[in-house]
């Protein structure tokens, strides 16, 4: 089979053969990893400069996916020295952080990643609040963290609050004692580095010797200080390019950027400012919708359909249901539509903002939340047969192997990352042992005839994890009638079930956009009118779910707003059928 040639457009032509820093806007299926793939041809067709180029983004996914490319094309050896692809994160840890060492301790640097979710409980009674709601220099709270996660500050006196605040110092403290960071420290220390002048200019130094250009992919996913970091590296005279589309930053929860982004975008030279407005993924059809999920002032310009299914005739979907709870049968009518086209179910997720959501719609158990090991247990099996993916898969892995490690008694107050540190726990010594209680565990009522005999089976395969003279398995993994609810088999035909968040960077012949009762007519408001502001992030997480379809794009909605949301996506032109279910 030979290769197609690729055949840059304009713009994309423009961003290849720029020299220097750049800040690139590329709209969905704007084929930036095709890009990038033919900007660092660009750069090695010279041999006179022997450095090496630097590929961060921000998931795992896409510098995978960036990384499979560059080898095809011969163009990454092994190992990738001096080049460098990989995370941000693991950018920052392993130029900014691990060379140098944590002030005041002797201790090596070790990556915590789950730190955050430690507990600060000040006393016995103490609601518990997770690490992550306190500031890493100075251990005060996070006002906005805390009430996300339920903790009411305004119910709360001083003295409590100092409590919290001088028990998380004290956690602060113990941990850089030991080494053990996690990527928001190390943010927080690569910042303070960068704002000592003697440092920042000998540190530039090393990194220009090192990469004659830096490219950073998915920035619509920084927060401050990543893009502190990242206006260091272009001001500090590394050539860098930021590549993004604003539209998908959905990350505010976590410290993300919108406006700080945009504004730094007006920071470049105007020759600098570059964009990508062709769409390599979707039909003409969601072209034309998915601007529409743009903010009023961002719709100028339609992307233009490029790829092999420019040409696709299928309408985009709203599905119309009834009253305020996500039904079942979104999935089911969801399937009929994937029939139709052809396409294998397995492949077309229903995307939703929350967990619970997406599985209303397939079907699917809704999971509690609880701290009852044999439900997480049946949880973490559903959820491994369930997986879209190795990302999910992997979750589960880890999440069986630590239950297997609280029955051990080897976390005593650790998160599981600690522990596995801690121990030097190498995953091959783990993972063929919960990968066979994973597969003896899988449900099947052919095997299990109920919840019951799954739950002895479940004793059976775990008691042997137990040290002598513990409590007994059965006061371990203790009865728990919900497991009923949770111990299903997969359907046959059944869309995998995926939060929006999962699936950035991600593309799919279909997809089924679950919107809920609470958050739709907002939604619309916001599109139609710019206010209420407080939902334009919902409303990006919207565009970002629709924007991974290739061929068709469903979006069920409840029955009071889904003739107004028809009536919004035509407004370009698109195709739209409302279906009643």
């Amino acid at each position: 089979m030979i290769a197609e040639v690729f055949k840059p457009t304009k713009e994309q032509d423009k961003v290849i053969r720029h020299s220097g820093s750049a800040f690139i806007t590329a709209c969905p299926g704007a084929g930036k990893t095709r890009v990038m793939v033919e900007r660092a041809r660009e750069i090695l067709s010279s041999r006179y400069d022997a450095r090496g180029i630097a590929f961060l983004s921000f998931t795992r996914a896409a510098v995978s996916e960036l990384e499979n490319r560059l080898r095809r094309e011969a163009l990454l050896s092994s190992p990738a020295f001096p080049h460098f692809i990989g995370t941000f994160d693991s950018f920052i840890w392993q130029f900014f952080i691990a060379p140098f060492g944590i002030p005041d301790t002797e201790a090596v640097p070790h990556l915590i990643p789950d730190m955050g979710s430690r507990i600060v409980q000040p006393f016995d009674k103490a609601q518990p609040l997770t690490f992550s709601c306190f500031d890493r220099s100075t251990g005060k709270i996070d006002a906005a963290a805390a009430i996300r996660s339920g903790f009411n500050i305004s119910n709360k006196g001083p003295a409590i609050i100092k409590a919290y605040e001088t028990s998380a110092k004290k956690m602060l403290a113990r941990f850089r004692e030991r080494g053990e960071l996690d990527f928001e420290d190390a943010r927080v220390l690569a910042v303070t580095r960068l704002a000592n002048e003697d440092f920042a200019v000998r540190f530039s130094l090393v990194l220009a010797a090192r990469f004659s250009e830096v490219i950073v992919d998915e920035a619509q996913d920084c927060n401050p200080a990543d893009l502190e970091i990242i206006r260091w590296l272009r001001d500090a005279g590394i050539p860098t390019k930021v590549v993004c589309d604003p539209h998908q930053s959905i990350y505010e929860f976590r410290g993300g950027i919108t406006d700080q982004l945009v504004s730094f975008a007006y920071s470049f030279d105007k020759n600098d400012q570059l964009g990508m407005s062709g769409n390599f993924r979707s039909s003409d059809n969601i072209c034309k919708a998915i601007v529409m999920l743009r903010a009023v002032e961002s719709r100028k310009i339609v992307d233009e359909p490029l790829g092999k299914y420019k040409h696709e005739l299928a309408n985009i979907y709203v599905l119309s249901y009834a009253g305020n709870s996500v039904p079942a049968t979104i999935g089911g009518k969801f399937v009929e539509l994937l029939n139709e086209l052809k396409i294998d179910v397995a492949s077309a997720p229903v995307l939703a903002k929350t967990r619970n959501s997406g599985s209303n719609a397939i079907g699917q158990p809704v999971i509690k939340t609880t701290r009852d090991l044999t439900f997480r247990l049946a949880e973490a099996v559903s959820d491994f047969y369930f997986a879209i993916d190795l990302g999910n898969q992997k979750s589960a892995i880890e999440e069986v192997h630590k239950i297997i490690l609280e029955l051990e008694g080897r976390l005593s107050g650790k998160s599981y990352h600690q522990c596995v540190v801690a121990h030097d726990i190498k995953s091959d010594d783990w993972r063929p042992q919960v990968l066979h209680v994973l597969r003896a565990l899988r449900y099947d009522p052919k095997v299990f005839a109920d919840a019951d005999v799954w739950h002895s089976r479940a004793k059976e395969l775990l008691e042997p994890f137990l040290p002598a003279n513990s409590p007994s398995i059965s006061q371990k993994l203790k009865k728990n009638r919900d497991i009923a609810g949770v111990l299903v088999v997969a359907p046959v035909e059944c869309p995998p079930a995926k939060t929006i968040h999962s699936v950035k960077g991600m593309e799919y012949p279909a997809v089924c956009v679950v919107t809920v009762a609470q958050n739709v007519k907002g939604i619309l408001d916001y599109l139609e009118t710019g206010a209420p502001v407080e939902k334009a992030e919902t409303a990006r997480e919207l565009y970002v779910a629709a924007s991974r379809a290739q061929r068709l794009l469903v979006i069920a909605t409840p029955k009071s707003q889904s003739a107004r949301f028809a009536a919004h996506l035509r407004t370009t032109g698109a195709a739209v059928t409302v279906l009643d279910i």
